[in-house]
């Protein structure tokens, strides 16, 4: 009788991991004094040591991407930490870099985010839960802000905020559907005075994109007084500066700011700091984490969410514009099973999974590759992520098509083989790095309209036919270029599922409509996030969450988080 696969969590608690502080002093250099340990496999690494960096010169930047995802996702951050373990294998000093995983996926439908099988990053209960609290640190900076908005219109108000003209939002990381839209500040005057409010998930959050974005604490502190909160009975912005709440905001992110350094199961340093979704913010780990793993190793490894449409896009167009990062590659992973459903497959029916489904499917691939050459300027390599259930003359078919597409192609088995598994990838990656091809470009101009932006990412990335929105959302765009946001890069908010706005839309759909129903002024973080479709801001849980898996015994092992 066949034993059963232990599950990703199994094997993160069978291996022996090194002390995290001499593992990071021996192999990167980094002084004792300058990591403040969280227990003896987690640490945080100084800014005053990321400073000292600064002269030091940049290694290789890689970015993982994907093709369109299916709900339980295709493997993308698996890849992440495969491919920096075989690019260790084979010689090449390399850390990666990954978002920290929020606990509304966890304890919703996609369980932890920490990679998987023998490719994950570890401890992995401790990444999936609460980890160094940086996540905490951040609703609560977001929460203290809401607050003291409240407090200042109790105690009468002197900026003249309009009660109705009130933008920020409460925070917390879990989904709750229930806190979407409610009423706050009910029970009478004491309480201060009612109004409508919601609650968005941390990962939502302002305060997030700006952790994320901030190179400094003195960045970090600016881009907060920065936030505008709400506008005035006479339509101008108030800002957190303001209200005098950027210096408590910035004491609570003081040790949130600092990356979280980690190892994985090979025994190589990573990164997990931040994490912003892609399908509803912009999806990748903070500058800070990215710029010192560049002047600590010769290859840098990260991932950006979902697709290459989503986080890839938001990965160069907002944090590469921001931070002045350039890339020297791209690696698209694709499963057999996803291209499978793009070409029509039933998930919950395998004998609807034919080579005619996958060849129909491969056009959803295509859209990846020309997106991430043609528009991000990027070599690219596809990864293909098997699984135990692929066919030989499936691997063969999506080979074969991306030799017709002139695009190397690697079979990955990372999750079963850990970096052994990604050494032939890591050889792609290192003669695609070091070929010099990489002419990273944005989609638009800083001086483009908002509206324009928008419809750039549209037609270009998403290959929509027009951009769709209510008089409100244009009238608030023409707001903000006329009080000087024009600038800003836009961040789209929309399924992840699809490249048009309907999830059911598989495939390389085009002609279709996008349509805006909300924007939002990120002022800290600097960019304008347009809200489209039926996307959400707080998730809800599904019908059978996955926190009605996850258990813990007597002896505090835990169980079922993936």
């Amino acid at each position: 009788m066949l034993r059963p696969q232990p599950s990703d969590i199994e094997i993160a608690q069978a291996a022996t991991l090194q002390k995290l502080i001499p593992l990071a002093s021996r192999r990167l250099g980094i002084p004792e004094d300058e990591l403040s340990p969280y227990g003896h496999y987690k640490a945080k690494l100084s800014l005053q040591h990321i400073a000292s960096l600064k002269a030091r010169p940049n290694g290789h930047l890689v970015l993982v991407t994907a093709i369109t995802p299916t709900p339980p996702g295709e493997g993308k951050t698996t890849t992440t930490v495969g491919l920096g373990d075989g690019l260790n294998l084979i010689g090449k000093n390399t850390i990666i870099c990954l978002r920290e995983p929020s606990l509304g996926p966890c304890f919703g439908m996609k369980g932890g985010a920490a990679g998987g099988g023998h490719a994950q990053v570890v401890p992995m209960e401790d990444i999936n839960l609460h980890f160094t609290g940086d996540f905490h640190a951040i609703a609560l900076a977001n929460n203290l802000l809401a607050a003291l908005i409240d407090n200042h219109i109790h105690h009468g108000n002197a900026l003249e905020i309009d009660q109705r003209r009130i933008s920020w939002k409460r925070v917390v990381d879990m989904n709750d559907r229930a806190l979407r839209d409610i009423v706050v500040a009910l029970g009478g005057p004491g309480n201060g005075y009612p109004r409508q409010d919601g609650f968005d998930i941390v990962v939502a959050s302002e305060v997030m994109a700006i952790l994320c974005l901030a190179n400094s604490l003195t960045d970090l502190k600016r881009r907060l007084g920065s936030i505008v909160i709400g506008y005035t009975s006479d339509n101008q912005p108030v800002t957190a500066c303001q209200l005098q709440a950027d210096g408590a905001m910035a004491a609570l992110l003081k040790d949130a700011l600092a990356p979280n350094l980690v190892q994985t199961l090979g025994g190589n340093l990573a990164f997990i700091h931040g994490g912003p979704f892609a399908n509803i913010a912009h999806g990748c780990n903070s500058v800070m984490a990215t710029q010192a793993a560049l002047k600590l190793a010769d290859y840098v490894v990260t991932e950006a969410g979902f697709g290459a449409d989503l986080g890839a896009e938001k990965f160069i167009d907002i944090k590469c514009r921001k931070a002045g990062l350039r890339p020297s590659a791209a690696v698209l992973v694709a499963t057999v099973r996803a291209l499978q459903y793009h070409g029509g497959a039933d998930p919950k029916l395998a004998s609807s999974a034919t080579l005619n489904t996958l060849r129909k499917g491969l056009a959803n691939l295509d859209r990846h590759v020309e997106n991430v050459r043609t528009h991000y300027g990027l070599p690219c390599i596809v990864s293909i992520n098997r699984f135990s259930s692929d066919t030989p003359d499936e691997i063969a078919l999506i080979e074969a098509h991306c030799a017709a597409l002139d695009v190397r192609c690697v079979l990955a088995t990372h999750w079963s083989d850990g970096g052994a598994g990604a050494q032939d990838l890591a050889h792609a990656v290192v003669a695609a790095c070091e070929s010099g091809a990489a002419q990273t470009g944005f989609l638009y101009d800083d001086n483009l309209g908002l509206l324009d932006k928008i419809r750039t990412v549209a037609t270009k990335i998403y290959r929509a036919a027009e951009v769709t929105a209510d008089p409100k959302v244009l009238s608030q765009l023409s707001e903000w270029e006329a009080l000087g946001y024009r600038h800003l890069p836009v961040c789209i908010a929309k399924t992840q599922y699809s490249f048009s706005t309907d999830p059911k839309l598989r495939a390389a759909p085009s002609g279709h409509t996008l349509n805006v129903r909300e924007v939002r002024l990120a002022a800290g973080a600097e960019f304008i996030v347009a809200v489209c479709g039926d996307i959400m801001t707080m998730p809800g849980l599904p019908k059978a969450p996955s926190a009605q898996r996850i258990d813990v015994d007597g002896q505090g092992r835990i169980s079922g988080l993936f």
